[in-house]
C-alpha cells in the first residue's frame, strides 16, 4: 500500500484509463482529486470508489490553462499537499494529414501536450518546496512511433517525451520523480471519441481497441510501475513490439507501416 494517504490528482478521470487509475489508487488508500470536463461522470466515479476513499471532485478543461493553476491551488489548499500528478487527459485522431484542419491539430496539441504541461507547472512549485513528488504522464506507444491517421496525436505524444525527459533531469535533486507511461491498446472509448479531420467525433470503436487490455488490468500494472519508480514503462500486448522494431530495424518498420491498413 505504498500509495496510502498519498494525495493523487488525476486529469481525464471520468472515463477510460483515468477512471481505472482512480479506482486502483483509491483501493490502495490514496486521497484523490479527480478532474475532467464532465462533472456528472466525476460524481459517478467518486460514488464507485470504496466508501472509505476521500475523493475531491475538480471539474476542469485542461485547455483552460489559467483554470488549471486555480484547480491545483484548490487541491493543495484542501489536502495540504499534492504527492502525485497523473496527467492523463487526452484525445485521439482518425484522419489523414491532408484532410485534417490546423484547428484540429491545435486542439489535439492543446489537450494532450499543453494540458499536461499546464498541470505539471501548476503543481511543480509545491513539489519543489516540499522536496518530494511524482509526476506521471500517460503517453502512448504512438509516443515512440507514428502511423497513418494519427499524425497530430503521435506528435503530441512524442512531444511529451522530450519535455518530461528534460524535466526529469532538472528536478532530480529535488527528489521529484517523473514517469512517462506508454500504453498499447486499452479497451476504452478512445477511438470512439477520436477527432476526424474536420473536428467531428469518429464514433467508431476500432477492432484493436475493442480487443485491447482491460482498463483495470492496465491500472494495476501502471501502479506497480509507478511504485517501482520506472521512468518509461511500456504496458500492452504484442503491439508494444513495434517500438523495438522501429528502434532496431527502422527501414523495415517504415515499409511495414506504409503497407498496413489503419482505421
Amino acid at each position: 500500500m505504498v500509495f496510502k494517504d498519498k494525495v493523487v490528482w488525476i486529469t481525464g478521470a471520468s472515463s477510460g484509463i483515468g477512471e481505472a487509475l482512480a479506482y486502483e489508487f483509491a483501493k490502495q488508500g490514496a486521497r484523490l482529486a479527480i478532474s475532467s470536463r464532465n462533472e456528472s461522470e466525476l460524481e459517478r466515479v467518486k460514488n464507485q470508489c470504496p466508501p472509505t476513499a476521500e475523493v475531491m471532485i475538480c471539474p476542469l478543461d485542461v485547455t483552460d490553462f489559467s483554470r488549471v493553476n486555480e484547480v491545483a491551488q484548490e487541491i493543495i489548499q484542501h489536502f495540504g499537499y499534492v504527492s502525485l500528478l497523473v496527467a492523463n487527459a487526452g484525445i485521439s485522431q482518425r484522419a489523414l494529414v491532408k484532410d485534417t484542419t490546423l484547428d484540429v491539430d491545435l486542439r489535439i496539441m492543446n489537450i494532450n501536450y499543453f494540458g499536461a504541461i499546464a498541470a505539471t507547472k501548476a503543481v511543480l512549485p509545491a513539489m519543489i518546496a516540499q522536496k518530494t513528488g511524482h509526476i506521471v504522464v500517460i503517453s502512448s506507444v504512438l509516443g515512440k512511433i507514428g502511423t497513418p491517421l494519427r499524425s497530430a496525436y503521435a506528435a503530441s505524444k512524442h512531444a511529451l517525451h522530450g519535455f518530461y525527459d528534460s524535466l526529469r533531469a532538472e528536478v532530480y535533486h529535488d527528489n521529484i520523480q517523473v514517469t512517462v507511461i506508454c500504453p498499447g491498446y486499452v479497451h476504452t472509448n478512445v477511438t470512439v471519441n477520436a477527432l476526424k479531420g474536420d473536428g467531428s467525433k469518429h464514433n467508431t470503436m476500432a477492432e484493436e481497441t475493442a480487443h485491447g487490455m482491460e482498463p483495470a488490468e492496465f491500472a494495476q500494472l501502471a501502479l506497480k510501475a509507478i511504485a517501482a519508480g520506472k521512468e518509461e514503462p511500456i504496458i500492452g500486448h504484442k503491439e508494444v513490439l513495434s517500438i523495438y522494431v522501429k528502434r532496431i530495424f527502422p527501414r523495415l518498420f517504415s515499409r511495414i507501416i506504409s503497407r498496413m491498413k489503419f482505421a
